[in-house]
C-alpha cells in the first residue's frame, strides 16, 4: 500500500476547479494580491524577466529621464543651450538630444549649457546618468553570472509496459552542450481528493523511481517510474490515470561546471496528458565516424508502443 508523504510545500487544500501547481515554464502557478512592494525588490526582477523586457525597461526609462529633463530645459529657457527654434515640439526635441548627450557623458560640442541654473541642472543629470549606467551594468552582470538550469523536458510523459510492468515515463535532456554531473531527481505525486467532508485534499506520495540518479548527463535520460504494488496509482486502471485529478511534480539537481554550483529546476506533468502505450523515440545515434549525434527536436517525440507480453 503506498504511503502518504508530508506536504512539500504546495499546501493541503484543494479545489474541483484547481489548476496545476507547476506551469510547463516550471514556474509556480500563483497569483499574487495585496502583496507589498520596494525598490529593492526591483533587482530581483529586472535579472528575472526575459531580455525582450528587460531592455524595453531600459528605453522606457532613458525616454523618461530624457524627457523629463529637455522638459526642465524648455522650461527655464533653451536659449542658454542653443539656438530657439521658434516651434515648441522643435526647441523639445534639441533640449531632448542635449540632454541624451548629458546623460551619456558624450557632449558633442555642439550644444553647452550657458549660466549658472543650466549648469547646475545638467551636472545634477549627468550624475544621475552615471549612477543609473552603474546600475545597469550591475544588471547585466547580475543576469549573466546568476545560476541558470538548462535542463528541457519532454512535452509528454508516456505510459506503457517496461520489463513487464506498466511504468510511467518522461524524458529530459540538457539544453546546452555542457554536460550535467550527477543529475538527481526528486517526484512527487500530487493527489487532488474529496475528503469525507465533502472538501477536497491534496494527497502526496513520493513516486519511487528506477534510477533517481546518474553520474551524468552528455544526452538524454528516461526517468521512470515503475507502478508496482507500492506505488500509489496501483490501485486504478491504466484506462483511470488520465482521469484522476493530479500532477506529478518534479525536482532535478545537478553540479554545473559553467556556475561551479548546484542548480535545480522543477518541472510538472498533469496526469490528464498522460500517453497511453506510446514509446520515446531514440534521440540521439552515430554518424560514419562514430560521432554521436543527439537530436534536440526529437526529445518529445513518440511512437506506438508494441507491447511483446
Amino acid at each position: 500500500m503506498a504511503k502518504k508523504i508530508k506536504d512539500p510545500g504546495i499546501g493541503l487544500s484543494s479545489d474541483k476547479l484547481a489548476k496545476r501547481f507547476i506551469n510547463p515554464d516550471g514556474s509556480f502557478n500563483i497569483k499574487h494580491i495585496n502583496r507589498r512592494t520596494s525598490i529593492s525588490r526591483s533587482y530581483d526582477y529586472l535579472i528575472s524577466i526575459s531580455w525582450l523586457q528587460f531592455f524595453c525597461w531600459v528605453f522606457i526609462g532613458y525616454i523618461i529621464v530624457n524627457s523629463i529633463f529637455a522638459i526642465i530645459y524648455v522650461s527655464i529657457g533653451i536659449s542658454a543651450i542653443t539656438a530657439p527654434t521658434g516651434n515648441l515640439f522643435g526647441d523639445f526635441l534639441k533640449a531632448f538630444f542635449f540632454s541624451a548627450q548629458t546623460v551619456t557623458t558624450v557632449g558633442y560640442g555642439a550644444m553647452a549649457p550657458k549660466g549658472v541654473v543650466f549648469g547646475v541642472i545638467s551636472s545634477i543629470e549627468a550624475l544621475i546618468g552615471l549612477l543609473s549606467f552603474s546600475f545597469i551594468t550591475g544588471l547585466l552582470y547580475g543576469r549573466f553570472s546568476k545560476p541558470k538550469s538548462s535542463i528541457r523536458f519532454s512535452e509528454k510523459m508516456v505510459l506503457r509496459k517496461h520489463n513487464g510492468q506498466d511504468s510511467i515515463m518522461f524524458r529530459l535532456m540538457s539544453r546546452s552542450t555542457n554536460v550535467m554531473i550527477r543529475p538527481k531527481a526528486e517526484v512527487t505525486l500530487a493527489l487532488s481528493r474529496k475528503s469525507k467532508n465533502a472538501k477536497y485534499e491534496n494527497n502526496f506520495y513520493s513516486l519511487k523511481l528506477e534510477r533517481n540518479q546518474i553520474t551524468y548527463l552528455p544526452t538524454t535520460w528516461t526517468i521512470v517510474h515503475p507502478i508496482t504494488e507500492s506505488s500509489p496509482l496501483a490501485e486504478f486502471s491504466r484506462e483511470d490515470l488520465p482521469d484522476l485529478h493530479g500532477e506529478i511534480l518534479i525536482l532535478i539537481s545537478y553540479y554545473d561546471e559553467s556556475f561551479t554550483q548546484e542548480v535545480h529546476q522543477v518541472h510538472s506533468y498533469v496526469l490528464r496528458d498522460l500517453k497511453i502505450d506510446e514509446t520515446f523515440v531514440k534521440a540521439f545515434d552515430y554518424d560514419d565516424e562514430g560521432y554521436t549525434i543527439l537530436d534536440h527536436d526529437k526529445i518529445s517525440e513518440t511512437k506506438t508502443f508494441k507491447s511483446k507480453d
